[in-house]
């Protein structure tokens, strides 16, 4: 399937909401079932009803969105300026779109997490055992955490 938003006739956009992903996959199933009885359309119904199965979350429209993204061709060979250093603008918004990205996203589990982290460093520190081992655990819980917490941050803007 190239393109999941294409076959439930919807825009190829990852800030669609469930509702409307839903409402589209149910008009498609109602027209094209195979149990009507003209026959429906049975191709139809199961390129909606794959669609829908990879579209149905928000995490799923992201990545789907961003896979057809990498897939579009570029608009044209990049300048020389481009390729010497990102933009500054697209850096500096970065850690601005931070709160939002936890907003929109799972905040509450996000919390439980760094909870967690924060009451397990604590315990790790107040153990009493080596220098060198609680270091080694505090570092491994924050890099637990850094890896961890893109499933509980929203997708940034544009992808």
């Amino acid at each position: 399937m190239s393109n999941p938003f294409a076959a439930l006739g919807l825009p190829a956009r990852s800030d669609l909401t469930d509702e409307q992903v839903r409402t589209a996959w149910r008009a498609i199933a109602a027209a094209a079932h195979p149990d009507r009885a003209d026959g429906g359309d049975p191709p139809r119904y199961a390129a909606a009803s794959a669609a829908y199965a990879v579209l149905r979350t928000a995490w799923g429209r992201s990545e789907v969105y961003a896979d057809l993204i990498s897939q579009a061709p570029p608009a044209g060979p990049p300048s020389a300026r481009a390729l010497r250093r990102p933009p500054r603008r697209r850096l500096l918004r970065s850690p601005a779109l931070v709160p939002a990205r936890i907003g929109r996203g799972r905040p509450l589990r996000l919390l439980l997490r760094v909870l967690v982290a924060a009451l397990l460093g604590v315990v790790a520190v107040r153990s009493g055992a080596g220098s060198p081992a609680v270091a080694g655990v505090v570092a491994g819980l924050g890099v637990w955490l850094v890896v961890t917490m893109r499933g509980d941050l929203a997708p940034p803007p544009g992808r």
